[in-house]
């Protein structure tokens, strides 16, 4: 469970990353949360499958799995408050920033692991 931990802070730095680079509106902590928690129930689904299918969300396929879920969940979140469909811009880099966070630790772990 202690790695679901580590995927929750990976989506708190692209929050963090996002309103920093958004500098449109002011860079607050509601801010931050609010660009947070839509991505962060992907998380959270993507754990409660790993935990129901006891698998241990580590590997760099379960990555993949955590990543699709965050973007499928934050990407849907926005769509639905905002009535549309996001950017493309905002998808391409919402996507790419996620998963070199979601997949990155992982695979700095796995290299880590080998040694």
């Amino acid at each position: 469970m202690k790695y679901f931990f580590v995927d929750a802070l990976a989506i708190l730095l692209f929050a963090i990353f996002a309103r920093m680079a958004h500098k449109s509106e002011p860079f607050t902590v509601m801010n931050v949360l609010n660009t947070w928690w839509p991505f962060l129930i992907g998380v959270v689904v993507a754990w409660a499958y790993f935990t129901l299918r006891r698998l241990s969300g580590v590997t760099l396929s379960s990555g993949v799995i955590v990543w699709a879920c965050a973007v499928f969940a934050g990407l849907g979140m926005w769509a639905a408050e905002h009535g549309r469909t996001p950017h493309i811009s905002f998808i391409i880099v919402a996507t790419v920033m996620s998963g070199l966070l979601l997949l990155g630790w992982r695979g700095i772990a796995r290299l880590a692991a080998r040694r």
